[in-house]
């Protein structure tokens, strides 16, 4: 009876596989880029929402020769509180043509931003060094690297005068409209009047919840 009887089965359990060890890095370092691009996005979309009539920034109507420097100085201050996020766009769009009609400094520019935002930005503390020809980099050196690439870029090829030319010519024309432009129509909420930069400049700025206050209109 002993020689007929079956053997026993033994349970087998199938080792499951383990993910790798980095697997949980992508993840999280593809969130952070996610999350740094949608919050440039919304603040961009927010600053846009919050500019004037073009219609109103370019009123023929409105424009008048300064009487004096004093005046004209004047003029820029109000114009700037009121326009402030159109005068921004018109900037970052000479900025823009700038660098669109020279490929050469758009590409160095955009690598070494690029460089910045994944070698150093994005990184974790857990994210393991940089890694280049066999040889291991600390943060301290890739720091190091991406400043010394930064004043070589900006300082040594064409970057630095277009951007310093372009920002040049776009502070002018702000300027110029500015100073010609008489500001006794334009008329501002306190909280506007009282707050500094806004719009493309509150996505790098920190602070607490803006206190809700009843908006009183004053003159620009």
């Amino acid at each position: 009876m002993a020689a007929n009887s079956s053997p026993a089965i033994l349970p087998i359990t199938n080792p499951q596989p383990q993910p790798p060890a980095d697997s949980n890095q992508l993840p999280s370092s593809s969130s952070a880029v996610r999350s740094f691009f949608s919050g440039v996005s919304e603040t961009v979309r927010s600053g846009l929402a919050n500019r004037r009539p073009w219609p109103e920034l370019l009123d023929r109507s409105a424009f008048s020769k300064p009487e004096s420097l004093s005046e004209a100085t004047l003029r820029i201050r109000k114009n700037y509180n009121y326009f402030r996020i159109n005068y921004l766009a018109v900037i970052s769009a000479v900025l823009a043509v700038s660098l669109l009609t020279n490929p050469f400094s758009l590409i160095l520019l955009a690598g070494l931003l690029a460089a910045w935002l994944f070698l150093y930005l994005f990184r974790q503390s857990s994210d393991p060094p940089v890694t280049l020809f066999g040889r291991q980099f600390s943060d301290r050196e890739t720091l190091l690297f991406l400043i010394v690439s930064s004043i070589v870029v900006i300082f040594l090829t064409s970057v630095g005068s277009i951007l310093v030319s372009a920002l040049m010519v776009g502070i002018g024309i702000v300027c110029l409209h500015g100073a010609l432009r008489t500001p006794e129509d334009l008329f501002l909420d306190e909280q506007e009047a009282q707050g500094g930069a806004s719009g493309f400049l509150s996505f790098f700025t920190s602070g607490g919840p803006a206190v809700a206050q009843p908006p009183v209109a004053t003159r620009a």
